[in-house]
This record gives structure tokens, sequence and C-alpha cells, in this order.
């Protein structure tokens, strides 16, 4: 919120210095983030003076030079060499004198010096319009007139505005200080509880009067929630042109462009009051009618930055008897404008719907004052009083006369809303003890009015400026405002309760699983949930979630799958040289179905590069689809699951699908090339994607069950089995549980050999398998006959011979 020092003095009691401003704002809640010096003139012509030309004759060594003498008002005339074809003995001229710095409209700064030209001397420069920074004329130099007095300061001459301008840092509540009188409002208050009672200087009076009726507009309202009060009326006669200094001067000052007197006046009420305002040409509102109302959806509409724009069922727009004329609340239409053929003009001060407004300025990308102030709520009871302020104004500035009575439609007032605190409760939260007639002091600066008083409890009235103070914590916070946040005393020691509290059994299984990876050598990463629409093809596009106001057109969809954002982090990491990682994120996804949204939370692996690197006592291991099996039966074994199996998708090729206690569980896949292709990465990544809800339930479902440790020793057994090539080591597993023998404890392929002499088409497995008995130790020959059925189930199941 930018504040103007100047304009914001008008309001208050007495003169504050800026820097003592500063201090006062920011202690009660509105930090000033910074305090810059404004000059519209920049230097303010310091070291600039009025001139009398006394004497000029040609150079003796340029044709276009001319020597002059000029008297500043010193007992010596200055020798200024001038290049100004308008240059003329008897003229009052602006003159730069030697230490003064001049800031042209275009260019570098310059200092004047004392110099030689062409080998006579100048002391110093005889200026144009654009030299001083005054404007963009290069005609020749400024000539003044007559009656202006040599040697008087150019600063005094041409009173150049300057200010103290403030940022202040609003949090998102505050809108009752988006003004300079909400601002003087506070500062009032805080003067009245640290110094003497005062309030601010009101520009409001009683001088309003309607001149005639002759051009009354007839108004209804189709939606009041939207538009819960509008108000309005005529003015005729008006003369539209430029605006008087101290209006350009006030609005240039906070970044606001001057436009012309009407529209310069709804701007500079709505930065002083902080009620939005919208003038309307007369001529423009056919049948002499205006409308508050929504148009169907699609309907098209030209606003005042001449662009076409297709309307939303939702948008209230401000109509006459026949078309649109303005989207409420946020921007103009091109045909309802003022501009210098405008003589009458409808004046507009309304209040809108919050929410609406934020949401039909976000659909169309509309990010006005007006918009912003109604979004966040205005006061509904100022209304007609600055609607009455702004007629005034007008008729000050522009002429004419008020040619209808107000028009007021408020149907539903708004009842004052009422808010209760109990002393103790302000103790706890402020940390001090503040006596009853302070509190009733600040708040009663602040526009609250007192409606009950108790021994232990105050009841007060919510001003309609400050639709955020609902509950007795908000008084809190008002009354220490006030009273200062500086002022609350530190304790010298804190007392505290610390809270213990068990995490979920999600926020466990993520924990536990992160800690595992993390031993593993892997990395945690974060990436937006926000991507970019053009990774995905048709058949993907159709379940994306679009965003409507996206900021970037690379951020343009919510990601359907983990995959993508992750492989932008293995591309950027590759980009700068790092080519073996091992990464996991948790994260969410989001898709359209025909019920609505779908959004699911998912745990991402994603390996590429080397495993291991290679060292004189190791050859290097790159990162695999097998080694990622791995990783995914380690991690459900110690998510406590178990009978834990692969299943190969025939369709998607380099993809399988991870079962654990006989559920679908997780999905393994090498990225397809096109893929990598998009990300410019050119070596293998495979991906593990465990959907985060069947995991939680598997493992909430699964029992612990302890069982005392085997004092018996294992038994391991070795076969070579002679296969089809094609065959996986998944059908040997299949088999195995087949059998649904109880004694064997585990199966493990520790060698894959393949050789012509083997056969055509042939590979022999090498598989260990590990027996145990809690109750004996086995003996050979029942470790015998459980091999053999596990030859015959192999031989008979996937043709496999037994290589000896």
């Amino acid at each position: 919120m930018t504040i103007s020092y100047h304009w914001l003095s008008k309001y208050l009691p007495e003169i504050i210095e800026p820097t003592a401003l500063s201090k006062i704002l920011t202690s009660i809640g509105l930090e000033v983030e910074s305090l810059t010096y404004y000059e519209k003139i920049k230097g303010s012509l310091a070291g600039v003076v009025i001139g009398e030309v006394i004497d000029c004759q040609p150079h003796p060594n340029a044709d276009k030079l001319k020597l002059t003498l000029v008297n500043i008002g010193t007992t010596t005339p200055l020798k200024v060499v001038c290049g100004a074809a308008n240059i003329a003995m008897g003229q009052k001229v602006v003159v730069a004198t030697i230490g003064a710095t001049i800031y042209p409209t275009t260019g570098d700064p310059l200092t004047m010096k004392l110099a030689k030209i062409r080998g006579e001397e100048s002391q110093g420069m005889i200026c144009a319009e654009d030299e001083l920074g005054m404007g963009f004329s290069h005609d020749g130099i400024l000539v003044l007139p007559q009656n202006s007095v040599p040697g008087t300061p150019a600063a005094d001459y041409f009173k150049p505005y300057s200010d103290w301008i403030f940022e202040i840092g609003l949090t998102p509540n505050r809108m009752d200080a988006m003004s300079h009188m909400g601002v003087a409002r506070d500062i009032c208050a805080y003067l009245s509880h640290h110094q003497k009672e005062c309030s601010i200087k009101s520009p409001f009076n009683n001088l309003f009067k309607v001149d005639n009726t002759a051009h009354p507009i007839k108004v209804s309202v189709e939606n009041t929630v939207d538009c819960p009060r509008y108000a309005g009326l005529t003015i005729s006669g008006v003369t539209v042109g430029p605006s008087p200094d101290w209006l350009v001067n006030q609005l240039i000052a906070i970044g606001v462009r001057s436009i012309n007197n009407i529209v310069d006046i709804t701007n500079f009420i709505l930065h002083e009051t902080g009620q939005p305002l919208h003038a309307f040409d007369l001529a423009a509102i056919k049948g002499q009618e205006i409308i508050v109302k929504n148009l169907p959806a699609d309907s098209l509409f030209t606003t005042l930055d001449d662009k076409e724009r297709k309307l939303y069922a939702e948008d209230l727009m401000i109509c006459n008897a026949t078309d649109g004329m303005c989207i409420a609340g946020v921007f103009g239409g091109i045909n309802s404008g003022i501009n210098t053929h405008t003589k009458a003009i409808f004046l507009e001060s309304a209040c809108f719907n919050a929410t609406s407004i934020r949401k039909t300025s976000m659909r169309h990308g509309l990010r006005t004052d007006a918009a912003t102030r109604f979004e966040k709520g205005i006061d509904i009871s100022n209304t007609v009083q600055v609607l009455k302020r702004a007629a005034m104004l007008i008729k000050e500035l522009a002429g004419g006369e008020i040619s209808s009575e107000i028009t007021d439609i408020y149907p539903n007032p708004k009842p004052r809303a009422t808010v209760s605190i109990k002393n103790h409760y302000l103790k706890k939260l402020s940390g001090k003890n503040y006596h009853a007639d302070k509190v009733k002091r600040i708040l009663t600066a602040l526009g609250f009015n007192i409606v009950k008083e108790g021994l232990d409890e105050l009841m007060v009235e919510v001003p309609y400026s400050k639709p955020d103070i609902t509950i007795p914590a908000d008084l809190v916070e008002e009354i220490l405002r006030i009273d200062g946040l500086d002022n609350v005393a530190i304790p010298s020691m804190i007392s505290i309760s610390p809270a213990v509290e068990n995490l979920g059994i999600k926020e466990n299984l993520r924990e536990k699983i992160a800690h595992f990876l993390v031993g593993k050598g892997f990395t945690e990463i974060l990436t937006n949930s926000i991507t970019n629409s053009k990774y995905y093809d048709e058949a993907e596009s159709t379940s994306l979630v679009k965003m409507i106001n996206n900021l970037s057109a690379d951020l343009d969809a919510m990601r359907p799958s983990m995959l993508e954002t992750g492989l932008e982090t293995i591309a950027y990491n590759i980009n700068r040289k790092q080519n073996n990682l091992q990464l996991f994120e948790f994260g969410k996804t989001y898709r359209t179905t025909e019920t609505g949204f779908l959004e699911a939370e998912h745990f991402s692996l994603l390996t590429t590069g080397n495993l291991q690197e290679q060292g004189w006592r190791s050859k290097t291991i790159p990162h695999d689809f097998f080694g990622m099996k791995g990783l995914a039966s380690a991690i459900l074994q110690w998510c406590g699951l178990a009978k834990i199996k692969f299943e190969e998708n025939l369709e998607t090729p380099n993809t399988c699908t991870v079962y654990a206690e006989r559920k679908a569980i997780a999905t393994i896949v090498t990225v397809a090339a096109h893929k990598l292709k998009q990300f410019d990465i050119k070596q293998p990544v495979f991906q593990l994607n465990i959907p985060f809800e069947p995991l939680l339930q598997a493992v909430a479902q699964k029992k612990i069950v302890y069982c005392e440790v085997n004092k018996f020793p294992l038994v391991q057994r070795d076969l070579a089995l002679v296969v089809n090539k094609s065959t996986p080591f998944a059908a040997i597993e299949k088999a195995v549980q087949q059998l649904n023998i109880k004694k064997l404890q585990q199966v493990h392929l520790f060698d894959v050999f393949e050789s012509d002499k083997l056969g055509a088409d042939k590979k022999s497995m090498a598989v260990n398998f590990t027996f145990s008995d809690d109750a004996k130790t086995l003996t050979d020959t029942e470790i015998d006959g459980m091999m053999n059925k596990l030859i015959q189930c192999f031989e008979q199941e996937i043709n496999a011979e037994i290589r000896k």
C-alpha cells in the first residue's frame, strides 16, 4: 500500500515528521517497508535560478553559438555560451549555475562546471524545458514572463512538488488501512492513547445539495446478493479536461497516472477513503436505465483496454437498457467511459460481494485497484457519504450541476456485528494488564461503539470498516496494536509444557521408508505439483486438471503422475554432470473423473546412471530394471509385508506390477525412450511408483506377530535348472508356491549361465533353496524328499532339466 506523507498529513490533527510517523505506523502494525523521498522534478531545481539576458552577441568561433551575459541577481553577471536559436537580449530565462546538477527528461544527470566552449568561457547553462526534467520540449530555451525576478531560485518560482512516500506492508485482513483516511484513523487512535485525545480532520461536509432533477436515471438491482448496496447520481454540464496541479501531483506521487479531471477525482476518492467509484458517460446509458445483473454465459464485452472478453454467468455486470457497460467492481467498458466529448455523467458508488469480485477479477486477469478493495471488503455504510464528497469535487473542478436525487438501493441493511471480550482473556492473550478505561478509549478511537459494560466483560459494536473483526482475539489484536506492539514486556522466564504427539500410521510409514532409503544412499526431493501440459499426449490430456489462472505457460496443469516432475529434476542434475542419481519423493497426483477431481498420494523412486562406479576391486554396476525389483521387494518387506511377487505386463514391455499380500501395490517401469527425449535425457531411467493409500491399507491390516528365533540350523540346497531362454525366474517362484512346502523358507536365484553347450535357446538358472523346521533339525531324508518334489514340479511345469 502506497501512502503519500503530504496527503496523509491533511487528515492528521498535527504535523508529524516522516521518520517519526514511520515509527508510529510500524508500531501499530502498519509495517513501513520503505520510506522514500519523491521529487516530481528530480533534484528539485537546486542551484537553478531565474536570470535575465542583458547582452547577446555572436560567438567569434562558431556560427550557431551566442555569447551572453546573464543577470542572476548578483553583482557580476554570468558569461554563458548558448546554442539555442531563440535566445535574445531582454529574455527572462532559467540558468543552471556552476555546481548545480540537472536531470534531463531523457539522458544522464549533468553537473555544471566552468568550461570553455570554442575558446570562450561559459559559467553555466541556459536551460530548455527537457533539460530541467520539466517536460519533453527541446524547441529552444525556456523563456519566462517579463515580470519574473532575476536571482529568484527556480525552486521558489516553479515550486516543484516533492513528498515522502511510505510503502506499507499490509496484511490481507487490513482493508480498513487501504486508504489515507484509514491510515490516519489508526494514527489518531495511537495519538489519543499515548498523548491526547484527537480525531482525524474529516474532508466530508454538509454542503451537498441537488441543483435540479433534469436527468434522473432509473436503477434496479436484480442480484442483491452480489450487490447489497448501489447508489448513484447524475451531474450535467461538466467540462472534461486536465486536472489541477495539486490533484495531479498527489496521484502521480503514489504511482497513479493522471487521465482527466473526472477520472482523477474517482481515483483520488478511492485512495482517500478506500471506496471505489465509477463514472459513466450519461449519453451511453441507453433507455436512461441502469440494471445490475448477470448476463448469460459467453456474452461478449469489450473493456476499456479495447479487448473483447467472453463473460461467465457468474460475472456481475452494470448494464443499461440493452447492453453491458461495466464489469461490476472490476473494469469499465470502452463505450461508456469518460472522454473529452462527455457533457454529463452518472456517478456510481456501490458495495459488491467480495467473493464474487475476487473470482471475476481472477477469471479475467484484471487486477485493478477497485477490485483489490472490493475483494477485501469495503465500508458499506460509507457508500452515500463518499458519493456526495466526489460529486462536490467534480462540481468544483469540472463544473456542472447535480441533476438528480441520490439513488440508494439498500434492500437489506447490514447490522453491525457485536463482539465481547473478557478482562482475563485480554490479559491471557496479550500478557499485559490493561485498565478498563484504556481499553474503552482505544476501541472508541478506532470507531467501536460500547454496547454493554460489565465487571469483567465489554461488548462492542464493530465498525463497518473492519469486517475482519469477528472474535475476541481480534479485539485483543486491535488493543495491542494501538498500545504498541513494542510495549509488550518480555518476561525473564517463559514456562511451557511441550506437547508430545504420537505420529499417525501414515506419518510413521513415511518416516520408516524415508530412513530406509536414505540409508541406501537415496536423496529425497520435493517437486512442483504444477507442471507443463505439453508433457502429456492427447490420451493423457483428457484427464488433466488444467489451471484457469496459470501464472506461466509452462506451469498450466496439475501433474497426473510423479514421473514427469521427477524427470525434470534428473535432467537438471545431468546437465550439471551429476549422472548417477537415486531419488525418492512423496507427493500427490491429480486427475479429472466423471464425478469430479481425484487427488491421490504417491511414493516414487527414480534411479539412473551407475549404482557403483568402477574401482580397483570392483566393476561398474549400472542401475537396471532388476535392481529396482530388488528395491521394491526390500521396501515392502521393510514395511512388514510378505508374499511379494512380480507380474510382467505383456502389453507394456519393461513394466511389471508388484504384489504383496495378494494385492497390487506398485508398478515398476523402464521409462520409455520418447518420454526421456522430452527431457533430453540420454541414459536409462527406472521408476518404482507406489500409490500410498493401498500400501497404507495393506500395512494397517497386517498384524505384528512375535516369533521366537529358530534354534535349529538352516539347511540349504542348490539346483541348476536348464530352461528355455524365455522362462523368467517368476515362473520358478510360481511353481514353488504351488507346492506349498511349509518348511521351505526362501528361494533365491544366484546365477544365470548361457552357452551353446546347453542347447539352442537354453539357459541355466542356479537356484538356492533354504529349509528350516521350528521343532527339530531336518534330516537328509526329509530334505531329499522335498528336493525331489521340487525337481518333479520343475520338470512338469516349466520343462526344466536338472543340470549335473
